[in-house]
């Protein structure tokens, strides 16, 4: 599979030795996170998964999740065995495998919000699928459609080695994951990181959470004793009072579960595309707000 050229609409056929293209001077997450620090702004960061309930109404999510406050857009890639997430993420990639959705799919939708946003674009998958296609493959149409970084939860640090060059020589990142439990392996972790570090809040797997850990503040502080770069909380956040909570510690922050729900049961209701995508840019430019409201509260020592 990985000698094949893959033919995403709209983009030229990609080959394993195709090479790169000349590199920009700087990837497209870290010129956003970067201007977002310059503005004394946090980045907000929204997940859907890639063809839920279906490919057209997931790009009209995408793209009004994208006009209604967010700075990144995390995209899940449907899995049949998504050992990291929880039940409603799991409902999430049914749906879309059910639909066929596959990783050509998911290259296809960030090429059509391509034509329309340079907001930075993630990926969320499982190792399994790109080894399946071949890392040189992978990373190239990442490149190609406009991928910016992937996250990787079931990416063991040994294997970064042989991943790392690869992914940088097409300039697209690897967010390096990190929990409370990370302890003494934090530096090996997040050595060399770009981006952001994806700071798990809380563990197990994913889905919302009426209440945090109340040591995350010890947390923070322990990851940006060991990393430069900006640190991304994410796993259970879905309210905007948490958000708002939230904001004064951390330089972004990762919402997923609570956006997966709403789309399940708007598709369970029978909401049509523009109908779900009206009702995720209200949920979403509500946590816009409320990010706003509590990092200016935090610069006013309030």
């Amino acid at each position: 599979m990985s000698d094949l050229p893959i033919k995403v609409p709209g983009t030229s056929p990609v080959t394993p030795d195709t090479p790169a293209t000349t590199a920009t001077p700087t990837n497209r997450l870290e010129k956003k996170l970067a201007e977002l620090a310059t503005q004394g702004r946090k980045a907000l960061i929204p997940f859907i998964v890639a063809g839920d309930p279906d490919l057209r109404t997931s790009q009209a999510i995408a793209r009004t999740i994208l006009h209604s406050g967010a700075d990144i857009l995390e995209i899940g890639v449907p899995f049949s065995d998504p050992s990291a997430d929880g039940p409603t993420i799991m409902a999430a990639d049914a749906r879309a495998l059910a639909h066929g959705t596959s990783i050509v799919d998911a290259f296809h939708l960030v090429r059509e919000l391509r034509a329309e946003t340079q907001k930075p674009i993630l990926f969320l998958l499982y190792y399994n699928t790109v080894v399946q296609m071949g890392l040189d493959l992978f990373f190239a149409t990442c490149r190609d459609v406009g991928v910016d970084g992937i996250i990787v939860p079931d990416l063991p640090l040994e294997e970064q080695d042989e991943v790392g060059p690869i992914a940088d020589s097409h300039d697209v990142i690897i967010t390096r994951m990190v929990s409370p439990l990370s302890g003494p392996r934090l530096s090996e972790l997040t050595v060399n990181g770009r981006g952001f570090v994806y700071c798990v809040a809380a563990l197990g797997v994913t889905g919302e959470r009426s209440e945090l850990s109340a040591d995350l503040s010890t947390f923070e502080m322990a990851v940006r004793a060991v990393s430069p770069i900006p640190r991304a909380l994410g796993f259970g956040i879905s309210t905007p009072d948490q958000v708002r909570e939230l904001a004064a510690g951390w330089d972004g922050i990762i919402v997923g579960s609570a956006i997966v729900r709403r789309i399940g049961e708007g598709h369970a209701a029978g909401l049509n595309a523009q109908q779900l995508a009206d009702q995720l840019g209200i949920y979403v430019s509500s946590l816009r707000e409320a990010l706003d409201e509590g990092t200016l509260a935090a610069l006013q020592g309030g």
